[in-house]
Protein backbone atom coordinates (compact mmCIF):
# COMPACT_ATOMS: atom_id res chain seq x y z
CA UNK A 1 0.00 0.00 0.00
CA UNK A 2 1.34 3.43 -0.87
CA UNK A 3 2.36 5.82 1.92
CA UNK A 4 -0.27 8.35 0.75
CA UNK A 5 -3.03 5.74 1.09
CA UNK A 6 -1.85 4.76 4.56
CA UNK A 7 -1.80 8.42 5.62
CA UNK A 8 -5.36 8.99 4.39
CA UNK A 9 -6.50 5.82 6.20
CA UNK A 10 -4.94 7.05 9.45
CA UNK A 11 -6.58 10.44 9.04
CA UNK A 12 -9.92 8.78 8.35
CA UNK A 13 -9.63 6.72 11.54
CA UNK A 14 -8.70 9.79 13.55
CA UNK A 15 -11.66 11.69 12.11
CA UNK A 16 -14.12 8.93 13.01
CA UNK A 17 -12.62 8.49 16.46
CA UNK A 18 -12.96 12.18 17.17
CA UNK A 19 -16.55 12.24 15.91
CA UNK A 20 -16.04 15.53 14.11
CA UNK A 21 -13.67 17.75 16.07
CA UNK A 22 -15.41 20.95 17.08
CA UNK A 23 -13.43 24.00 18.10
CA UNK A 24 -14.96 25.92 20.98
CA UNK A 25 -15.13 29.69 21.10
CA UNK A 26 -14.02 31.53 24.22
CA UNK A 27 -17.58 31.61 25.52
CA UNK A 28 -17.76 27.79 25.33
CA UNK A 29 -20.01 27.63 22.26
CA UNK A 30 -19.08 25.84 19.04
CA UNK A 31 -17.17 27.98 16.55
CA UNK A 32 -19.21 28.25 13.32
CA UNK A 33 -22.29 26.39 14.62
CA UNK A 34 -24.06 27.23 11.34
CA UNK A 35 -22.69 27.59 7.80
CA UNK A 36 -21.07 31.03 7.54
CA UNK A 37 -22.91 33.60 5.39
CA UNK A 38 -21.65 36.81 3.87
CA UNK A 39 -20.20 38.51 0.83
CA UNK A 40 -16.76 37.83 -0.69
CA UNK A 41 -14.60 40.12 -2.84
CA UNK A 42 -13.05 37.66 -5.28
CA UNK A 43 -15.48 36.97 -8.11
CA UNK A 44 -16.44 40.61 -8.53
CA UNK A 45 -13.19 42.48 -7.83
CA UNK A 46 -10.49 39.78 -8.13
CA UNK A 47 -7.39 41.33 -6.48
CA UNK A 48 -8.36 44.91 -7.42
CA UNK A 49 -9.77 45.69 -4.01
CA UNK A 50 -9.61 48.74 -1.77
CA UNK A 51 -11.08 49.94 1.49
CA UNK A 52 -13.59 52.28 -0.20
CA UNK A 53 -15.22 49.49 -2.22
CA UNK A 54 -15.27 47.14 0.76
CA UNK A 55 -16.83 49.78 3.01
CA UNK A 56 -19.47 50.44 0.35
CA UNK A 57 -20.23 46.72 0.18
CA UNK A 58 -20.51 46.58 3.96
CA UNK A 59 -22.99 49.45 3.78
CA UNK A 60 -24.92 47.61 1.07
CA UNK A 61 -25.11 44.41 3.12
CA UNK A 62 -27.03 46.44 5.68
CA UNK A 63 -29.11 48.64 3.37
CA UNK A 64 -30.27 45.84 1.08
CA UNK A 65 -31.47 43.62 3.92
CA UNK A 66 -28.66 41.11 3.48
CA UNK A 67 -27.56 41.45 7.12
CA UNK A 68 -31.12 41.02 8.36
CA UNK A 69 -31.36 37.88 6.21
CA UNK A 70 -28.23 36.42 7.85
CA UNK A 71 -25.27 37.53 5.69
CA UNK A 72 -22.99 38.84 8.42
CA UNK A 73 -19.46 38.42 7.05
CA UNK A 74 -17.41 40.61 4.72
CA UNK A 75 -14.81 38.22 3.31
CA UNK A 76 -11.68 39.88 1.87
CA UNK A 77 -10.00 37.51 -0.58
CA UNK A 78 -6.55 37.70 -2.21
CA UNK A 79 -4.90 41.01 -3.05
CA UNK A 80 -5.01 42.99 0.20
CA UNK A 81 -1.39 42.29 1.19
CA UNK A 82 1.39 44.86 1.12
CA UNK A 83 4.31 42.66 2.16
CA UNK A 84 5.95 42.71 5.61
CA UNK A 85 7.36 45.48 7.76
CA UNK A 86 10.83 45.59 9.31
CA UNK A 87 9.67 43.21 12.04
CA UNK A 88 8.18 40.79 9.51
CA UNK A 89 4.62 41.65 10.49
CA UNK A 90 2.32 41.23 7.51
CA UNK A 91 0.81 44.55 6.40
CA UNK A 92 -2.02 45.68 4.15
CA UNK A 93 -1.22 47.45 0.88
CA UNK A 94 -1.06 51.12 1.96
CA UNK A 95 -2.41 52.34 -1.40
CA UNK A 96 -5.42 50.03 -1.34
CA UNK A 97 -5.99 50.36 2.42
CA UNK A 98 -4.63 53.74 3.49
CA UNK A 99 -6.51 53.67 6.81
CA UNK A 100 -5.16 50.22 7.66
CA UNK A 101 -6.89 46.91 8.21
CA UNK A 102 -7.71 47.59 11.86
CA UNK A 103 -9.70 50.69 10.88
CA UNK A 104 -11.54 48.69 8.21
CA UNK A 105 -12.35 45.94 10.70
CA UNK A 106 -13.67 48.54 13.13
CA UNK A 107 -15.89 49.98 10.40
CA UNK A 108 -17.22 46.56 9.43
CA UNK A 109 -17.88 45.70 13.07
CA UNK A 110 -19.70 49.01 13.57
CA UNK A 111 -22.22 47.84 10.98
CA UNK A 112 -22.93 44.66 12.92
CA UNK A 113 -20.79 42.61 10.55
CA UNK A 114 -17.71 40.39 10.87
CA UNK A 115 -14.50 40.56 8.85
CA UNK A 116 -12.85 37.73 6.99
CA UNK A 117 -9.37 37.82 5.48
CA UNK A 118 -7.25 35.63 3.23
CA UNK A 119 -3.83 34.00 3.18
CA UNK A 120 -2.11 30.92 1.77
CA UNK A 121 -0.11 27.97 3.13
CA UNK A 122 2.93 28.85 1.02
CA UNK A 123 5.33 31.74 0.45
CA UNK A 124 3.06 33.40 -2.11
CA UNK A 125 -0.70 33.42 -2.60
CA UNK A 126 -2.57 32.38 -5.74
CA UNK A 127 -2.33 35.93 -7.11
CA UNK A 128 1.34 36.26 -6.14
CA UNK A 129 1.05 38.24 -2.89
CA UNK A 130 2.74 37.68 0.47
CA UNK A 131 1.51 34.50 2.19
CA UNK A 132 1.95 32.92 5.62
CA UNK A 133 4.22 29.86 5.42
CA UNK A 134 6.74 30.11 8.26
CA UNK A 135 4.90 33.08 9.80
CA UNK A 136 1.74 31.35 11.00
CA UNK A 137 1.93 32.34 14.67
CA UNK A 138 2.96 35.89 13.85
CA UNK A 139 0.30 36.37 11.16
CA UNK A 140 -2.44 34.88 13.31
CA UNK A 141 -1.62 37.33 16.10
CA UNK A 142 -1.63 40.23 13.62
CA UNK A 143 -5.02 39.12 12.28
CA UNK A 144 -6.34 38.93 15.83
CA UNK A 145 -4.99 42.40 16.66
CA UNK A 146 -6.85 43.80 13.66
CA UNK A 147 -10.12 42.21 14.79
CA UNK A 148 -10.34 39.57 12.05
CA UNK A 149 -13.09 36.98 12.57
CA UNK A 150 -12.40 34.50 9.76
CA UNK A 151 -9.45 33.27 7.72
CA UNK A 152 -9.69 31.70 4.27
CA UNK A 153 -6.45 29.75 3.86
CA UNK A 154 -5.61 28.82 0.28
CA UNK A 155 -3.11 26.28 -1.07
CA UNK A 156 -1.53 27.72 -4.22
CA UNK A 157 2.25 27.29 -4.67
CA UNK A 158 2.26 24.37 -2.21
CA UNK A 159 3.16 20.67 -2.62
CA UNK A 160 0.52 18.27 -3.93
CA UNK A 161 0.79 15.60 -1.25
CA UNK A 162 -1.79 15.28 1.52
CA UNK A 163 0.84 14.89 4.25
CA UNK A 164 2.28 18.37 3.72
CA UNK A 165 -1.18 19.89 3.43
CA UNK A 166 -2.24 18.34 6.71
CA UNK A 167 0.82 19.67 8.51
CA UNK A 168 0.57 23.19 7.06
CA UNK A 169 -3.11 23.56 7.82
CA UNK A 170 -2.72 22.16 11.33
CA UNK A 171 0.07 24.67 11.97
CA UNK A 172 -2.16 27.60 11.03
CA UNK A 173 -5.14 26.11 12.82
CA UNK A 174 -3.17 25.96 16.04
CA UNK A 175 -1.81 29.47 15.48
CA UNK A 176 -5.36 30.80 15.22
CA UNK A 177 -6.29 29.06 18.47
CA UNK A 178 -3.23 30.65 20.10
CA UNK A 179 -4.02 34.14 18.76
CA UNK A 180 -6.31 35.15 21.61
CA UNK A 181 -9.30 35.72 19.33
CA UNK A 182 -12.03 33.45 17.97
CA UNK A 183 -11.22 33.18 14.26
CA UNK A 184 -13.13 30.78 12.03
CA UNK A 185 -10.76 28.74 9.86
CA UNK A 186 -11.76 28.05 6.25
CA UNK A 187 -9.49 25.48 4.58
CA UNK A 188 -9.22 25.87 0.80
CA UNK A 189 -7.18 23.15 -0.90
CA UNK A 190 -9.98 22.44 -3.45
CA UNK A 191 -10.87 18.91 -2.40
CA UNK A 192 -8.14 16.98 -4.17
CA UNK A 193 -6.68 15.69 -0.89
CA UNK A 194 -10.10 14.77 0.56
CA UNK A 195 -10.06 17.37 3.35
CA UNK A 196 -13.35 16.10 4.77
CA UNK A 197 -11.26 13.23 6.19
CA UNK A 198 -8.71 15.41 8.01
CA UNK A 199 -9.47 19.13 7.92
CA UNK A 200 -11.47 19.14 11.16
CA UNK A 201 -8.49 17.58 12.93
CA UNK A 202 -6.32 20.35 11.45
CA UNK A 203 -8.55 22.92 13.14
CA UNK A 204 -10.85 23.81 10.24
CA UNK A 205 -14.51 24.71 10.61
CA UNK A 206 -15.09 24.40 6.85
CA UNK A 207 -13.21 23.05 3.88
CA UNK A 208 -13.58 23.44 0.16
CA UNK A 209 -14.64 20.21 -1.52
CA UNK A 210 -14.11 21.25 -5.16
CA UNK A 211 -12.16 23.50 -7.49
CA UNK A 212 -13.28 27.11 -7.91
CA UNK A 213 -16.82 27.77 -9.09
CA UNK A 214 -17.38 29.47 -12.44
CA UNK A 215 -20.43 31.40 -13.56
CA UNK A 216 -21.96 28.53 -15.54
CA UNK A 217 -24.40 25.67 -15.11
CA UNK A 218 -21.94 22.90 -15.94
CA UNK A 219 -18.82 22.06 -17.89
CA UNK A 220 -19.43 21.70 -21.63
CA UNK A 221 -16.73 19.04 -21.84
CA UNK A 222 -13.99 17.46 -19.75
CA UNK A 223 -11.29 19.71 -21.18
CA UNK A 224 -13.02 23.00 -20.33
CA UNK A 225 -12.03 23.08 -16.67
CA UNK A 226 -13.67 25.19 -13.99
CA UNK A 227 -16.60 23.87 -12.01
CA UNK A 228 -20.19 24.75 -12.84
CA UNK A 229 -23.10 24.63 -10.41
CA UNK A 230 -24.06 21.09 -11.43
CA UNK A 231 -20.46 19.86 -11.31
CA UNK A 232 -20.05 21.06 -7.73
CA UNK A 233 -23.38 19.53 -6.72
CA UNK A 234 -22.28 16.13 -8.01
CA UNK A 235 -18.90 16.32 -6.26
CA UNK A 236 -20.34 17.43 -2.91
CA UNK A 237 -23.68 15.63 -2.56
CA UNK A 238 -22.21 12.36 -1.26
CA UNK A 239 -20.35 14.02 1.64
CA UNK A 240 -23.28 14.53 4.03
CA UNK A 241 -21.72 12.45 6.82
CA UNK A 242 -18.89 14.97 7.24
CA UNK A 243 -21.04 18.07 7.75
CA UNK A 244 -22.55 19.42 10.94
CA UNK A 245 -22.25 22.22 13.51
CA UNK A 246 -18.66 23.44 13.49
CA UNK A 247 -17.59 21.51 10.38
CA UNK A 248 -18.98 22.25 6.92
CA UNK A 249 -18.42 21.14 3.34
CA UNK A 250 -17.68 24.36 1.44
CA UNK A 251 -19.07 24.39 -2.13
CA UNK A 252 -17.44 27.76 -2.94
CA UNK A 253 -19.15 31.06 -3.65
CA UNK A 254 -22.60 31.86 -4.96
CA UNK A 255 -22.48 33.19 -8.52
CA UNK A 256 -26.00 34.62 -8.27
CA UNK A 257 -26.23 38.00 -9.97
CA UNK A 258 -22.84 37.93 -11.72
CA UNK A 259 -24.52 37.47 -15.12
CA UNK A 260 -21.37 36.53 -17.00
CA UNK A 261 -19.16 39.30 -15.59
CA UNK A 262 -15.60 39.12 -16.84
CA UNK A 263 -13.08 38.12 -14.22
CA UNK A 264 -12.37 35.03 -12.11
CA UNK A 265 -15.86 33.54 -12.39
CA UNK A 266 -16.01 34.42 -16.09
CA UNK A 267 -12.98 32.28 -16.98
CA UNK A 268 -13.17 28.74 -18.35
CA UNK A 269 -16.61 29.03 -19.87
CA UNK A 270 -18.17 31.18 -17.15
CA UNK A 271 -20.48 33.10 -19.47
CA UNK A 272 -23.35 33.38 -17.01
CA UNK A 273 -26.44 31.49 -15.90
CA UNK A 274 -30.16 31.97 -16.19
CA UNK A 275 -32.12 33.16 -13.18
CA UNK A 276 -33.58 29.65 -12.95
CA UNK A 277 -30.04 28.27 -12.65
CA UNK A 278 -29.03 30.91 -10.10
CA UNK A 279 -32.13 30.05 -8.08
CA UNK A 280 -31.14 26.39 -8.26
CA UNK A 281 -27.71 27.20 -6.88
CA UNK A 282 -29.29 28.96 -3.92
CA UNK A 283 -31.61 26.01 -3.31
CA UNK A 284 -28.88 23.40 -3.63
CA UNK A 285 -26.25 25.22 -1.54
CA UNK A 286 -28.90 25.81 1.14
CA UNK A 287 -30.16 22.25 1.42
CA UNK A 288 -26.57 20.94 1.39
CA UNK A 289 -25.67 23.16 4.37
CA UNK A 290 -22.93 24.94 2.43
CA UNK A 291 -21.58 28.35 3.41
CA UNK A 292 -23.41 31.11 1.51
CA UNK A 293 -20.99 33.73 0.19
CA UNK A 294 -22.47 36.12 -2.36
CA UNK A 295 -19.99 37.68 -4.79
CA UNK A 296 -22.08 40.06 -6.91
CA UNK A 297 -22.19 43.85 -6.72
CA UNK A 298 -24.55 44.45 -3.80
CA UNK A 299 -24.62 48.17 -4.59
CA UNK A 300 -26.50 47.53 -7.82
CA UNK A 301 -28.51 44.33 -7.49
CA UNK A 302 -31.25 43.32 -9.89
CA UNK A 303 -34.63 42.44 -8.47
CA UNK A 304 -34.04 38.80 -9.42
CA UNK A 305 -30.74 38.72 -7.52
CA UNK A 306 -32.44 40.23 -4.46
CA UNK A 307 -35.32 37.75 -4.71
CA UNK A 308 -32.91 34.82 -4.82
CA UNK A 309 -30.35 35.92 -2.23
CA UNK A 310 -32.88 37.30 0.27
CA UNK A 311 -35.32 34.39 0.39
CA UNK A 312 -35.54 33.91 4.14
CA UNK A 313 -37.41 30.61 3.91
CA UNK A 314 -34.61 29.13 1.81
CA UNK A 315 -31.95 30.63 4.09
CA UNK A 316 -33.72 29.05 7.08
CA UNK A 317 -33.09 25.64 5.52
CA UNK A 318 -29.39 26.44 5.26
CA UNK A 319 -29.17 27.87 8.78
CA UNK A 320 -31.24 25.19 10.51
CA UNK A 321 -29.74 24.51 13.94
CA UNK A 322 -29.73 20.74 13.48
CA UNK A 323 -26.94 21.36 10.99
CA UNK A 324 -27.46 18.32 8.79
CA UNK A 325 -26.45 18.29 5.14
CA UNK A 326 -29.12 16.80 2.88
CA UNK A 327 -28.85 13.16 1.87
CA UNK A 328 -29.01 12.44 -1.85
CA UNK A 329 -31.92 10.07 -2.39
CA UNK A 330 -31.89 9.91 -6.21
CA UNK A 331 -29.35 10.80 -8.84
CA UNK A 332 -29.59 9.91 -12.52
CA UNK A 333 -29.48 11.64 -15.87
CA UNK A 334 -32.85 13.30 -15.29
CA UNK A 335 -33.27 13.95 -11.59
CA UNK A 336 -31.42 14.68 -8.36
CA UNK A 337 -33.48 14.47 -5.16
CA UNK A 338 -32.12 15.65 -1.81
CA UNK A 339 -33.72 15.33 1.64
CA UNK A 340 -32.61 17.27 4.73
CA UNK A 341 -33.96 16.70 8.25
CA UNK A 342 -34.77 19.94 10.08
CA UNK A 343 -34.64 20.75 13.78
CA UNK A 344 -38.41 20.87 14.40
CA UNK A 345 -39.14 17.52 12.76
CA UNK A 346 -39.80 19.00 9.32
CA UNK A 347 -37.86 18.07 6.19
CA UNK A 348 -36.51 20.12 3.31
CA UNK A 349 -36.91 18.42 -0.06
CA UNK A 350 -35.14 19.50 -3.25
CA UNK A 351 -36.03 18.08 -6.66
CA UNK A 352 -33.70 19.14 -9.49
CA UNK A 353 -34.56 18.66 -13.15
CA UNK A 354 -31.13 18.01 -14.67
CA UNK A 355 -32.43 17.88 -18.24
CA UNK A 356 -32.68 20.65 -20.80
CA UNK A 357 -36.47 20.47 -21.10
CA UNK A 358 -39.42 20.84 -18.74
CA UNK A 359 -40.42 17.53 -17.14
CA UNK A 360 -43.35 16.22 -15.12
CA UNK A 361 -42.50 14.00 -12.18
CA UNK A 362 -44.06 12.31 -9.17
CA UNK A 363 -42.10 12.18 -5.92
CA UNK A 364 -43.54 9.55 -3.58
CA UNK A 365 -42.49 10.48 -0.05
CA UNK A 366 -42.51 6.82 1.04
CA UNK A 367 -39.65 6.19 -1.40
CA UNK A 368 -37.65 8.73 0.64
CA UNK A 369 -38.41 6.96 3.92
CA UNK A 370 -41.22 9.34 4.91
CA UNK A 371 -44.53 7.76 5.87
CA UNK A 372 -47.94 9.41 5.92
CA UNK A 373 -49.11 12.74 4.63
CA UNK A 374 -47.16 15.98 4.70
CA UNK A 375 -48.06 19.61 4.23
CA UNK A 376 -46.00 20.75 1.27
CA UNK A 377 -44.76 24.34 1.25
CA UNK A 378 -43.05 25.67 -1.86
CA UNK A 379 -40.25 27.90 -0.56
CA UNK A 380 -39.97 29.92 -3.77
CA UNK A 381 -43.70 30.48 -4.17
CA UNK A 382 -44.01 31.08 -0.40
CA UNK A 383 -47.22 29.08 -0.13
CA UNK A 384 -48.66 25.66 0.67
CA UNK A 385 -49.11 23.65 -2.51
CA UNK A 386 -50.64 20.49 -1.11
CA UNK A 387 -51.15 17.97 1.68
CA UNK A 388 -50.36 14.49 0.46
CA UNK A 389 -48.13 11.44 0.51
CA UNK A 390 -46.47 12.61 -2.67
CA UNK A 391 -45.83 15.63 -4.88
CA UNK A 392 -46.58 15.72 -8.58
CA UNK A 393 -45.82 18.61 -10.88
CA UNK A 394 -43.84 20.12 -13.71
CA UNK A 395 -40.28 21.34 -13.22
CA UNK A 396 -38.51 23.53 -15.74
CA UNK A 397 -35.13 22.72 -17.22
CA UNK A 398 -32.38 23.17 -14.60
CA UNK A 399 -34.95 24.22 -12.00
CA UNK A 400 -34.84 23.00 -8.41
CA UNK A 401 -38.12 22.80 -6.56
CA UNK A 402 -37.50 23.36 -2.87
CA UNK A 403 -40.18 22.30 -0.41
CA UNK A 404 -40.59 22.25 3.34
CA UNK A 405 -42.50 19.16 4.46
CA UNK A 406 -44.42 19.25 7.74
CA UNK A 407 -46.17 16.18 9.10
CA UNK A 408 -49.93 16.45 8.51
CA UNK A 409 -52.65 14.91 10.66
Amino acid sequence: MKVRSIYILILCCLFNAAAYAQIKAKDGTILAPKPPMGWMTWNYFADQINEKDIMEMADAIVSTGMLEAGYNYVFIDDGWQGGRDNRNNIIADPKKFPSGMKALADYVHSKGLKLGIYSDAALLTCAGYTASLGFEEQDAKVFASWGVDYLKYDYCNAPDDVETAGVRYKTMGQALRNSGRDIVFGICEWGGRKPWLWAAQAGGQLWRTTNDVRDKWKRRNAEEGGEGILDILDLNASLHQYAGPGHWNDMDMLVVGLNGKKGPSGDLGGTGCTNTEYQSQMSLWSILAAPLAATNDLRDMSEDAKRILLNKEVIAVNQDVLGQQAIRKMNNGNWTILLKPLENGDYALAILNRTNTSQITVCDFASLGLNGKYQIRDLWQHKLVGKDKKWKGSINAHETKLFRLSKAN
